[in-house]
């Protein structure tokens, strides 16, 4: 397994433990509200900036395990050869795409950062500049992941393409 791999491993680790701190803090919310009339501050603020930053640290996993979104229909009818040159085109889209935010977003990031851009107001101001960095960073991680995946692809070294082609192929014992 690649250093990538194990990287987005550790960032989808992050990324569910987020999620689980997330569901506490909602339920204290819940629970702060119908024992004590009290919610707990700034949950919505957090939550809104939380969601965004969780989907795209799950990204990278998700390219690397063939979990995004495809259809088989038209991928199954054409033979192998065929298939991987479909990969590529679809890897070489989500590379555009993700450089894309890359760009979009750099200047927001940047500008977030020196201004100290903040959402919320009253008990809780949450800043926007580490939501946009996420964003950011890793969307220039995912494509990276393409390009990966692209180069693995053409490399042979993914497993079960059909059925998952994204899957890497896990190692050989030796």
């Amino acid at each position: 397994m690649g250093v990538p791999i194990k990287i987005s491993r550790g960032i989808h680790l992050i990324s569910a433990f987020w999620t689980m701190a997330l569901a506490l803090l909602i339920f204290c919310d819940v629970m702060g509200r119908q024992l004590f009339g009290a919610p707990v501050p700034g949950t919505k603020e957090i939550l809104q900036n939380s969601v965004v930053t969780i989907a795209f640290l799950q990204l990278p996993l998700a390219i690397y395990s063939g979990s995004m979104l495809r259809t088989s229909i038209f991928a199954d009818a054409v033979p192998a050869a065929l298939r991987r040159i479909l990969r590529t085109i679809t890897a070489l889209l989500g590379i555009a795409v993700f450089a894309a935010l890359v760009w979009s977003t750099s200047d927001s990031f940047f500008d977030a950062y020196r201004i100290g851009e903040y959402e919320g107001e009253g008990s809780l101001r949450v800043p926007t500049w580490p939501v946009r960095g996420t964003v950011m960073v890793m969307s220039a991680f995912v494509a990276l992941a393409y390009l990966h995946m692209i180069v693995l692809d053409w490399q042979g070294k993914l497993d079960n393409e059909i059925e998952a082609p994204g899957a890497i192929a896990p190692p050989v014992a030796e």
